[in-house]
């Protein structure tokens, strides 16, 4: 298993180990909203890697948007996502493993309206780019 590579980003990396090291205690929000930590693995490296997304419940689990602030390229943990489902997902003390997927059609419609709802600038962002910001619902691992 390889090793966790931290985000380049110093704001990323400060964030995820604050929040870890005190349960999201401390770096549990950004501009003043909640946030969970979601660990997925490198599709290139194998790396395992902990990205900051805005904390948005439906259906007993968690709303993932890739909205890069708008940017025209999708953040590269969707790719990761993409490439292998199975995440870890922080929400404060609680670690759960989960399994994401990309919503479409009428879901993503519901799940985008939850998430602009909880972070309003989602709207704008989509505004901002030409591509659809992807929607991944991550729900709890289910035993086989």
């Amino acid at each position: 298993m390889t090793d966790y590579i931290p985000s380049p980003s110093e704001r990323v990396r400060d964030q995820v180990e604050r929040y870890e090291r005190t349960d999201g205690a401390e770096g549990a929000e950004m501009g003043g909203r909640a946030v969970v930590i979601v660990t997925h693995r490198g599709r290139t490296t194998g790396a395992v890697r902990k990205t900051p997304l805005m904390r948005v419940r439906a259906d007993g689990g968690y709303v993932l948007v890739g909205s890069l602030g708008g940017a025209p390229q999708d953040p590269l943990w969707v790719g990761n996502l993409r490439a292998d489902p199975h995440v870890e997902l922080r929400d404060r003390a609680e670690v759960q493993p989960m399994r994401v997927r990309e919503v479409a059609g009428v879901e993503r419609e519901r799940l985008w309206a939850l998430a602009v709802q909880a972070f309003p600038p989602y709207a704008e962002y989509q505004q901002k780019t030409a591509r659809v910001i992807p929607v991944f619902i991550a729900e709890p691992e289910r035993p086989a």
